[in-house]
């Protein structure tokens, strides 16, 4: 379908279909460039397309970043979401597990529509809490079910008004010129 329409790119917000459309629609016949909203935004800025206000809202503000798993592990996507925080002029504080050892918030493996399983904690909790422990009042994610899952740890932590989860196209959104 998508291809009888000519379609050349597809930009997604969600990682989930970002990995099925990139690597299991071209095994069906889907001939097209796929790219998550992070490298858009990366290009975007990049090429001077998207002008960030000198000095914006989150000059020097502390935010963490949330890995997705389908982003990166699944498509080692790492430095694009990180690249466009950087251009708000923020400090990026990583957390202990980040990057190719990110933990996961759960909502890949279906936590968050589902009962919960016998265990110690959820892991959108363990995870929110690794998040909020860095000190950053911003949890960036880029994925909309990370957002839900981190989203309900910070609640969970008590610290909804101290700590919002934002995605990243909302950060530089609220940034631009």
């Amino acid at each position: 379908m998508l291809n009888n329409y000519g379609v050349k790119k597809i930009v997604t917000a969600c990682p989930h279909c970002f990995n099925i459309l990139r690597n299991e629609y071209p095994v069906l016949g889907g001939n097209y460039t796929v790219i998550h909203h992070t490298e858009f935004l990366q290009q975007l800025i990049d090429e001077g397309r998207i002008r960030l206000k000198e000095g914006g809202p989150y000059k020097g503000r502390r935010i963490t970043y949330h890995d997705s798993c389908y982003l990166g592990r699944g498509n080692d996507i790492y430095e694009a979401p990180r690249k466009v925080l950087e251009a708000l002029e923020a400090e990026l504080v990583e957390m202990k597990r980040c990057r190719s050892k990110g933990l996961c918030c759960g909502a890949g493996g279906a936590q968050m529509f589902k009962e919960e399983e016998k265990g110690s904690t959820r892991v959108n909790f363990e995870r929110s809490g690794e998040a909020v422990a860095t000190g950053a009042g911003i949890i960036a994610a880029a994925c909309p079910f990370c957002n839900t899952m981190l989203t309900d740890g910070v609640k969970h932590e008590e610290k909804e008004d101290s700590v919002k989860v934002m995605d990243i196209a909302e950060l530089i959104a609220a940034s631009m010129a």
